[in-house]
């Protein structure tokens, strides 16, 4: 166990390096003068924490629920884009449901919920969605980061830089590979812009539930998240600005 906390805090150390460099080469290139969030006024990251309220999403093993750890997660990522002058909108800011007042069964403010979120992407001109969620699974072995994407052309690319700097910087065990999204899930399949789905990890696992809970490794995830949005650039090809 000490041996897994002392690598996670050197990786910790690395990702902060990483992030710091990839906004410097960014904002600072050689051959230009003009701050990267200054070319790119018209874009908009689209930050979604998934469930919310009522609807908690999965439980860990430890009693905490997804939507919770999902927004703290979000609200790190919404401050780090801030901070490199990117425009975000949340799907939701706080642990509730945002369906409609009309709703009254959980199964009303569940779908009510999915389609205000669907008319909010697609809404926006030029967005690009990251939907942040946690995986559970029977038993208690699974771990490790998955990303699923929605249109191949459109979202492969950033699906793939997450999943690769997850492996850099987070869990070099990881050999996940990013998956297109199953038909099921509504969110996904009914908007047109770029749109990446990140199952953070396994709230069924004892210790990255604990893990998923600390401050400083969401901190750490949404970085990951931060820098791949930043890499992959603001084109919905998916092309970097580096």
């Amino acid at each position: 166990m000490k041996r897994y906390v002392i690598r996670r805090v050197r990786l910790g150390s690395i990702l902060l390096a990483a992030l710091a460099m990839v906004l410097a080469v960014q904002m600072f290139r050689a051959e230009e003068t003009t701050p990267v969030f200054a070319r790119m006024p018209q874009q908009t990251l689209v930050i979604d924490p998934g469930h919310g309220g009522e609807d908690g999403g999965a439980v860990s093993v430890s009693g905490q629920k997804e939507s919770q750890v999902n927004l703290a997660i979000a609200l790190q990522l919404d401050q780090l884009m801030g901070f490199y002058g990117v425009q975000t909108v949340l799907t939701r800011s706080e642990d509730i449901s945002i369906h409609d007042s009309s709703a009254s069964t959980l199964r009303e403010k569940k779908v009510s919920d999915i389609h205000n979120r669907v008319n909010l992407v697609n809404g926006l001109e030029n967005a690009t969605l990251i939907s942040i969620h946690q995986n559970s699974y029977p038993g208690t072995s699974c771990q490790g980061t998955q990303v699923f994407y929605g249109d191949e052309t459109l979202s492969l690319p950033l699906a793939r830089k997450i999943q690769e700097t997850v492996r850099v910087c987070l869990d070099p065990d990881n050999a996940r590979t990013p998956q297109h999204i199953p038909s099921s899930v509504y969110l996904m399949n009914h908007i047109s812009c770029r749109a990446v789905l990140v199952e953070c990890g396994f709230l069924s696992n004892p210790e990255e539930d604990l893990l998923l809970q600390e401050k400083a490794y969401q901190m750490k995830l949404a970085m990951v998240l931060a820098a791949s949005y930043i890499q992959c650039g603001d084109t919905q090809e998916g092309e970097g600005l580096i």
